[in-house]
């Protein structure tokens, strides 16, 4: 029986999860996919939005700036790299010059400091490679890129560290409450025991709150990116924003926390909620809208692509209350974005609202918030790199070259909460096929150690669980 079951193990789940674990209490964390940051989490636009876009007074606008003014300290805590490069709302014209007024607006009334808009000359003084055609610019100091699925296994990782559990590929399909507490089932037959939930599924939220007797209406909304390589990294420095629409925020150009540079996304509402497929059409679309704000933008240095989907509501605006129907429930339901920037404000408002539906919040006096990522051996200098190698030899063996990652940070990720089972486990822990030659050469070793450090043959290794088997047997034999 534990006191809180968390729902779900995105970045808002296992934020939450670690916030619970503050307290006294049995925390488990559960999670539909066979690891953490699997949905919304893994793919999005990685962006510690300002809060000026979202309109004033909404839950939205609220947990945005707080979660915002929150994640410097909490990616500090958990060692995730975090950093405020600030944002820039490009306009070309009068038009959409009104538009950055209204955001500017939008902005002070919502709280966010520092706002200022500038001429077309002055925001390209800032940005030298913005378009020529920009007339002005809304620029937002307080902005920021963070890593999504790097902060959600840290996350989970240090709430695990204090006494949580996570119970991966446990897809709830039933909840019941009787004699005080919950039962939820999972797909498989498992059931777990619980005093109270919190509901945190994401895109699968809606389902969640119907059992409950909620009843949202959410649709997918698929945003396509392109990733380009390190070396057009130093193309911009701020995030680089277009004046938002109904459909969104717009095509950004942004770097990242790992020295990309990131175009994305586009904005298309689908019924299917497992689709992430990436088209032509809408890859197409994101370079030509990035070539708007940045001309000299080279998409020939894409190195991958990918696709997000968001849980929208027509509402445009997040939930964050107790169920309304069922006792000792708290339903997080249409977290889109600034669903990233908002989730350690978000967190800390569930775990009050617990509170307040009468879960005892006693301190734990042994809760840590601090967590030791993986040592990067590519950020290291000479001398830091001599003194690991002395610890732990296996940092003097590099496996990804592309992204020097080594065979010491490969088994840490194996072996460290929550641990990676398969090969893009260890490739959101460490990087390790990210580069350029995405996983052409460091691929066979990487699987050579995943067999060794979990006693399983190489053959079943998979790339993301479920039947993505790497090999298929032996060409021969001796």
């Amino acid at each position: 029986m534990y006191d809180v079951a968390v729902i779900g193990a995105g970045v808002v789940g296992a934020l939450a999860a670690r916030e619970l674990t503050r307290y006294q209490l049995r925390v488990l964390l559960l999670e539909k996919a066979d690891d953490v940051a699997m949905g919304a989490s893994k793919a999005n636009s990685a962006i510690v939005h300002a809060g000026f876009d979202c309109v004033p007074g909404t839950r939205m606008a609220e947990m945005n700036v707080k979660g915002n003014a929150m994640m410097a300290q909490v990616a500090k805590e958990l060692s995730v790299p975090f950093k405020q490069n600030g944002s820039m709302v490009a306009a070309f014209g009068e038009a959409d010059e009104a538009v950055l007024r209204d955001l500017k607006d939008r902005g002070e009334k919502n709280g966010v400091p520092g706002l200022a808009i500038v001429s077309g000359d002055e925001a390209r003084a800032l940005e030298p490679k913005l378009s020529p055609d920009v007339t002005a610019a809304l620029v937002a100091p307080t902005g920021g890129i963070v890593c999504p699925y790097e902060l959600t296994i840290a996350a989970a990782g240090n709430a695990m560290d204090n006494g949580a559990t996570l119970l991966c590929n446990f897809a709830v399909t039933g909840a019941s409450f009787s004699d005080g507490h919950w039962t939820l089932s999972a797909a498989d037959g498992r059931t777990a025991e619980a005093r109270y939930i919190v509901n945190a599924a994401g895109m699968g939220s809606d389902i969640i709150a119907g059992m409950l007797g909620d009843f949202y209406t959410l649709r997918a909304r698929r945003g396509e990116y392109l990733l380009l390589d390190r070396e057009q990294g130093d193309t911009v420095s701020h995030t680089i924003f277009q004046c938002p629409s109904a459909a969104g925020k717009g095509v950004l150009v942004t770097p990242t926390v790992d020295g990309n540079l990131l175009l994305g996304p586009t904005s298309v509402y689908q019924d299917d909620r497992e689709d992430r497929s990436t088209t032509a059409e809408g890859l197409a679309e994101v370079a030509r809208l990035a070539a708007k704000s940045v001309p000299t933008v080279n998409t020939r240095a894409v190195i991958t692509s990918f696709t997000g989907l968001r849980a929208a509501r027509p509402e445009h605006d997040f939930v964050i209350a107790p169920s309304a129907h069922s006792p000792q429930a708290v339903e997080l339901v249409g977290i889109e974005s600034p669903g990233l920037s908002s989730a350690p404000a978000i967190a800390e408002e569930a775990v009050r609202l617990l509170g307040e539906m009468g879960l005892a919040l006693t301190e734990n006096p042994a809760f840590d918030p601090h967590r030791e990522g993986i040592p990067k051996f590519r950020e290291m200098d000479a001398e830091g790199r001599r003194k690991l190698i002395e610890q732990d030899p296996l940092f003097g063996h590099i496996i990804c070259r592309c992204e020097t990652v080594t065979e010491g940070e490969i088994v840490r990720a194996l072996h460290q909460n929550p641990p990676a089972h398969d090969l893009d486990g260890v490739k959101r822990r460490t990087r390790t096929g990210m580069g350029r030659c995405s996983g052409g050469f460091c691929t066979p070793q990487a699987v050579e150690i995943i067999a060794r450090e979990l006693g399983i043959g190489p053959a079943e290794v998979t790339k993301c669980g479920g039947e993505s088997y790497l090999l298929m047997g032996e060409t021969k034999a001796d």
